[in-house]
């Protein structure tokens, strides 16, 4: 069960929780959107976020037409401006930078070309391209803004989940995000002391919450509720976090996304460290997205909000319980029936050993032996590889 009481005690003076982040993953997901979000695009909480979303979405629509019939017209006061002609519309609509690639990418013309050309001659090409267009139909998602946008060119079978519902999803197990529920933005770790702090303001430079014109990532943690998940060599707990995060774009960016799993700390660049049991699903935007979305991903989310930790402390028991090696022969043996090197067999055991003063002899400490020297991977296919050979491992315990 959850130990949030029994390890109240335990905390530091400062008020969180001291951690072990040199075992476990390193997730760098959150950290690069940390990084590349400007702060038009950081919320402060998610009733701030899905209320722009979801009112973003009330002033579109979405209608399927004939690419022959969309008249591209160059401005004469901006030779750089485009604008389109759609059937029926009372005015022409302005594509955004990501439509324009999109329906450029559609009829075969290479947008980066196209962009440095005077608009009239991009138009031309344009026009052309929509006049032969095999496919003959598209969808659009148009938003009244001051002016109408073009936010988005999809094939007409572009099974569209909208921003807002995923949001909403998440309010539904997580409220406002900033600790009404036991779901909130994540602490940040003290690496001089290896404390874990919860308790930290939700600012710009600390928000895990972002939307743009193209898509939302949100990320959150309970963090006020430790799991003790056995013991460091030292004798103190071994404690996680649960923690999830999820993206989606509604003009066809990116999937639709879930990754659930437990940590051990965040740090004030959003690394997640000492990540186990990360756990993925993903959902194209195709002809049922809509359908798939609320039988598999909303239902996940909701009952890993709502779930026990038992399973995974189960299996962290275990696999620190079985022993697979007793002497350097087993250790050798058992890394290299398993596809590792001779060189990273080495470096596993090495690790171990410096880590833990003792050399490997449950899957727990080969697990971590793996995953340690994965993160000193140097090519990012190559580190992935061993952390989901790492990940087997631990599967086959359970």
């Amino acid at each position: 069960m959850i130990q949030g009481q029994v390890l109240e005690g335990r905390r530091d003076v400062s008020g969180g929780y001291k951690v072990d982040v040199g075992r476990g993953e390193r997730v760098g997901r959150v950290s690069s959107e940390w990084f590349s979000r400007p702060d038009d695009e950081r919320y402060l909480s998610l009733t701030e976020l899905t209320e722009a979303v979801r009112a973003r979405s009330a002033r579109s629509r979405t209608r399927v037409i004939e690419s022959a019939a969309i008249e591209v017209q160059a401005s004469r006061d901006n030779p750089e401006r485009l604008a389109l002609v759609l059937p029926g519309a009372e005015a022409p609509v302005a594509p955004t930078h990501w439509s324009f690639g999109q329906l450029a990418s559609m009829v075969g013309a290479p947008a980066a070309y196209l962009r440095q050309l005077p608009a009239s001659l991009a138009g031309i090409n344009l026009q052309y391209g929509l006049s032969t267009h095999r496919a003959e139909q598209i969808k659009t998602l148009e938003t009244d803004n001051d002016r109408i946008d073009l936010r988005a060119v999809t094939g007409p079978d572009y099974g569209r989940i909208h921003d807002h519902e995923l949001a909403e999803a998440v309010q539904r197990i997580a409220g406002n995000g900033t600790g009404d529920t036991r779901w909130k933005v994540p602490g940040v770790l003290d690496w001089s002391t290896g404390v874990y702090n919860p308790n930290v303001d939700i600012t710009k430079d600390t928000t895990t919450l972002y939307a743009s014109d193209r898509d939302i990532f949100l990320f959150l943690v309970d963090d006020l509720n430790p799991i003790e998940a056995g013991k460091l060599p030292d004798g103190s707990p071994d404690l996680f976090f649960r923690g999830f995060y999820c993206w989606n774009s509604e003009v066809g960016a990116k999937t639709l996304g879930i990754a659930s799993f437990y940590l051990r700390a965040v740090c004030r660049n959003r690394n997640l460290w000492g990540v186990e049991d990360f756990q993925e699903i993903k959902i194209r935007h195709s002809k049922y997205a809509a359908s798939r979305f609320a039988h598999e991903a909303t239902p996940a989310l909701e009952s890993f909000a709502n779930s026990s930790p038992a399973p995974f402390l189960n299996v962290m028991k275990a696999a620190r319980a079985q022993v697979v090696a007793r002497d350097d022969e087993d250790r050798e043996a058992f890394l290299r029936k398993r596809g590792f090197s001779k060189a990273e067999t080495g470096r596993i055991i090495e690790t171990v050993l410096a880590e833990e003063g003792r050399p490997p002899e449950t899957v727990f400490d080969f697990v971590q032996g793996i995953t340690a020297a994965a993160r000193a991977k140097p090519h990012q296919d190559a580190r992935l590889d061993m952390e989901g050979r790492a990940k087997k491992l631990l599967e086959r315990v359970g």
